[in-house]
């Protein structure tokens, strides 16, 4: 079962989806910081508070069809380095999602159609270091294995500009 932090973290993906797909009307339009190879940099509003957010959108899916899978990470107010996946469809109950960049296998628990990193900060320094993430899971109703491939050209750039949009809060004094 994750823990409260990082269920919030798969609750506010799935918002992300409806900000970035226009369906939310109460809340701010996000404002692209810019696109960085594959990687879009971009900020909304959350609560009153700045969200950054970097995601790309997964090059090849198997099985195709699944719309919207991307990969995001998120820097909001109290958390840092947010990196969930979305996958286009409901993960079984309990499934385990592995993303392997390069040499690195990274493990993601699932909760609903998002899969949350279990170490962001070995993620954030695999896809720094990487070309590309390749995503394995249980697919759709526990049938077979869907896999996405993730392009991570351009993320330390679109990483960068959302630690520069949102930065780290300094030393309490």
């Amino acid at each position: 079962m994750p823990a409260p932090a990082s269920l919030r973290v798969l609750l506010v993906a799935t918002g992300l989806g409806v900000l970035l797909s226009g369906g939310a009307q109460a809340q701010q339009r996000p404002s692209r910081l810019g696109d960085h190879g594959a990687w879009t940099a971009a900020t909304h509003v959350e609560g009153g508070q700045k969200v950054c957010y970097a995601f790309t959108r997964a090059t090849r899916s198997d099985p195709a069809g699944r719309s919207d899978v991307r990969l995001t990470v998120t820097h909001r107010p109290g958390q840092r380095d947010s990196v969930v996946l979305s996958a286009g469809y409901p993960y079984p109950r309990g499934a385990e999602v592995k993303l392997s960049v390069g040499a690195t296998e990274l493990a993601f628990y699932t909760n609903g159609s998002h899969a949350a990193a279990r170490d962001s900060a070995a993620a954030i320094r695999a896809f720094r270091g990487g070309r590309e993430g390749v995503a394995r899971g249980p697919g759709a109703g526990g049938r077979g294995t869907a896999t996405d491939s993730f392009s991570l050209s351009g993320f330390g750039a679109a990483h960068d500009a959302i630690g520069r949009e949102c930065p780290a809060p300094g030393p309490r004094r």
